[in-house]
Formats: C-alpha cells, sequence, structure tokens
C-alpha cells in the first residue's frame, strides 16, 4: 500500500484554490455585465417614457421655434443623412483601399519598411486622438482651406452652380430679380431696357416711374419701381453648386466626421484581413492569379464581414458626434433641410444638446424624443450594414 505524498494535499488544496477565484472571476464578470444592461435598460426606459408623449408629426415635420409646442427636427433629420451618407460614401472606399495598400503590398526594402511602420505607427496614433481636435482640423483645412483663397466668399473664390441677382421691390411688393456677373459687380441702376426677372426666373418689362412723369396703371403697378430704387444683392444656388473654400457646408461636416472615423475603419478593416487564412492567398497564387486577382476575388470577400462590423461602430460613432461639428457648424437656427453640399445644416445630436439647455421642461421632453430618432437612425443604419454582412456571409461560408 502506498504512502500519500505531502505535495498531493498541496495540489489538491491548489486545485480548489484555482477553481474557487475561476468561479468567483466569472460571477464578477456575469455581476458587471448584469448592472450594466439593467442600467442600459433603466437609461433607455426613462428615455422612451419621457419621449414618447413628444413623438407627433409637428416634431418630425416643423424646424426648430421658440415654443415648445411648434418646435421640431425635420433640419437636423436630413443634416444628419446628408452628413453620415457623404461620410460613409467617402470614408469605406478609402479606409478599405489602405487597409488593402498597407495589408496586401507590404514594401520588401528598409525604406519601405520604415515608412511601412511609420504609417502604421500614426494610424494607431489617430484613431485615439479626441474628436474635438478633428473639429479644429476640419475648420482650417475645410472650411478655410488654410487661407489659400479670398475670404470674400463668392466674389474671389472659385464657385459653380451660383448666380448672382440684384433684387428690387416694385411698387406691387413683388421681387424683381436682374442677374449680374459677378458677387462683386457694381449695383444695377433701374432702367426700362435692362433684364428683370420675376422670383421663378421668368422674363417681365418693368416700369420705370421718374418724377412728374405718368403713374403706373393698376397692370404696371406689380413691376413698376422709382429710378432712384436700390437693390440688394442675392445669390440662387443650384442642388450641384460647389465653392472653394468650402465654407460651413454639409460636404465640410462630412469631411470632418471622415477623419474621425477613418483611422477605426483602417484597423478594423486590416486586422479582418489579417485574419484570412494565408493557405487561401498561397492556393490562388499557385493556380497563377496575380496579386490584384486574389485581393479581389479571394481575400476582399473573405475578409468584407469583418470588415463591415467595423464600419457599423465606426458610422455609429459618426452618427452621434457633437464636439467636430459644434466647431464646423456652431449652434446656429437652422430652419430648412440642406439643399445642396454646400448648404449651412444641423444635426440631431446638436439640435438635442440645443434643447437639453432650454430651461422649459417642455423642450426636456422634445430632447428625449429626438434622442428615439436619433436611436432608430442609428438603428437603420446598423441594419442595412448588418443585413449586407449576412448577405456576403452567405456565399462564403
Amino acid at each position: 500500500m502506498s504512502e500519500k505524498s505531502p505535495m498531493d494535499g498541496v495540489q489538491i488544496q491548489d486545485g480548489y484554490r484555482r477553481r474557487s477565484v475561476d468561479s468567483r472571476f466569472r460571477q464578477l464578470c456575469i455581476f458587471i455585465a448584469v448592472v450594466s444592461v439593467l442600467i442600459l435598460v433603466a437609461l433607455l426606459a426613462s428615455i422612451l417614457l419621457r419621449g414618447i408623449p413628444y413623438l407627433t408629426w409637428t416634431l418630425l415635420s416643423g424646424g426648430p421655434e421658440p415654443n415648445p409646442k411648434e418646435a421640431g427636427i425635420r433640419p437636423a433629420i436630413f443634416g444628419t443623412l446628408w452628413v453620415c451618407s457623404i461620410c460613409a460614401l467617402l470614408t469605406l472606399p478609402i479606409g478599405i483601399a489602405t487597409a488593402i495598400l498597407l495589408e496586401e503590398y507590404k514594401p520588401k526594402n528598409s525604406i519601405g519598411r520604415f515608412l511601412y511602420s511609420l504609417i502604421q505607427l500614426n494610424i494607431s496614433n489617430l484613431a485615439g486622438v479626441p474628436s474635438v481636435v478633428y473639429g479644429i482640423l476640419g475648420l482650417s483645412a475645410f472650411v478655410s482651406m488654410f487661407g489659400l483663397f479670398s475670404s470674400k466668399g463668392d466674389a474671389g473664390s472659385f464657385a459653380i452652380g451660383a448666380r448672382h441677382y440684384d433684387q428690387f421691390f416694385s411698387e406691387g411688393e413683388r421681387a424683381i430679380l436682374v442677374p449680374v456677373e459677378r458677387l462683386d459687380s457694381p449695383s444695377t441702376d433701374p432702367s426700362s431696357d435692362m433684364l428683370a426677372l420675376d422670383s421663378d426666373l421668368n422674363p417681365v418689362q418693368i416700369f420705370v416711374l421718374k418724377p412728374g412723369g405718368p403713374e403706373a396703371t393698376e397692370a404696371q403697378l406689380p413691376y413698376a419701381m422709382f429710378e432712384d430704387s436700390e437693390p440688394g444683392r442675392i445669390t440662387k444656388k443650384a442642388w450641384y453648386y460647389f465653392s472653394l473654400p468650402l465654407g460651413r457646408g454639409v460636404l465640410t461636416g462630412a469631411l470632418t466626421l471622415m477623419l474621425v472615423v477613418l483611422p477605426v475603419i483602417i484597423i478594423s478593416a486590416q486586422e479582418s484581413l489579417r485574419a484570412v487564412p494565408s493557405s487561401l492567398r498561397a492556393g490562388a497564387l499557385g493556380l497563377g492569379a496575380t496579386p490584384w486577382q486574389v485581393v479581389w476575388n479571394v481575400t476582399l470577400p473573405s475578409a468584407i464581414p469583418g470588415i463591415m462590423t467595423g464600419s457599423i461602430l465606426a458610422m455609429s460613432r459618426a452618427i452621434g458626434e457633437t464636439a467636430p461639428i459644434l466647431i464646423i457648424a456652431g449652434i446656429v437656427y437652422i430652419s430648412r433641410a440642406p439643399e445642396h453640399l454646400m448648404d449651412d445644416f444641423t444635426v440631431m445630436p446638436l439640435q438635442v444638446y440645443n434643447w437639453i439647455g432650454r430651461p422649459q421642461p417642455e423642450f426636456h421632453g422634445i430632447a428625449a424624443a429626438g434622442i428615439i430618432l436619433l436611436l432608430i437612425i442609428l438603428l437603420s443604419f446598423n441594419a442595412v450594414a448588418v443585413l449586407i454582412r449576412h448577405k456576403l456571409q452567405k456565399p462564403l461560408s
């Protein structure tokens, strides 16, 4: 009969201790997860209870108003859709292409490897930069373009899709527009032979009133004006309007958010490409495929589900960003949705922030309703991305 070694008891006690520590750690993780979920549920329940009574058609169709009963969030909804859609269209191709270049076409020489390491280090560091820094960068790089263009607006910068007019008001209180070549052109002197347009840009014949001259008839009154009338310079912009510098428009907001989320998308795309087994690449190359054919037909399709996951997280961050948009657009009164890429805009987080800062309790309820709408838009974007990911996963599996 063999005697038990003293080490056996020590090993048994050590096993009990490790299992006990493992059990306690698992229970701690479960406890933290449950508490986190309960806090999230409590916050969502509070927002739903407070915001659902304010989810009205007025909120969806109206603009910001000082009266809570008339306040709406329509301009902010369209501003969010414009900015986030353009941001996604710009960011995803650039981010994925950068990840492919860094992972699939790594340099072979020492100088190339040094530059690769430097670029990789910068991308990793940029992913942790606060978003307010990107807002300041967007203010310098996109709004003013480092002062490379004139600060006089359309008069001294490149612009397409803009037409300038001198606007007169007739004695019948109708707007009369006279085309001018540039924003800084001299003001037009009223005359009967000048080209005049109504507010719908249809040609009209004007009647100039002179001191001591004949008075305008009732039919002439809507388009009659005195010869000393002074016009106001206005600009009408088409849907394709574009100018340099970019100013504080939709395109500037989208480019600034692109800077915020681009490092995240590049890193997530790189990790997805690294997860593709090297045997797939070797097999494709062994069959005679070129490196680009391997990337396009083998590596990229296998990595797209992971890339889409990272893109969902990145775009979720972009939709909720406030600091860079606050620096670019500021808290201004925007009563209409954007009509072109250079148009002024606001986004839902900014509008919610504005309402929460109001002292009236009604605005706090409207802010809760705005948060609900923001969550709906966020989940809709994510749902589309998840559907694309699952659709691309099925052929691979």
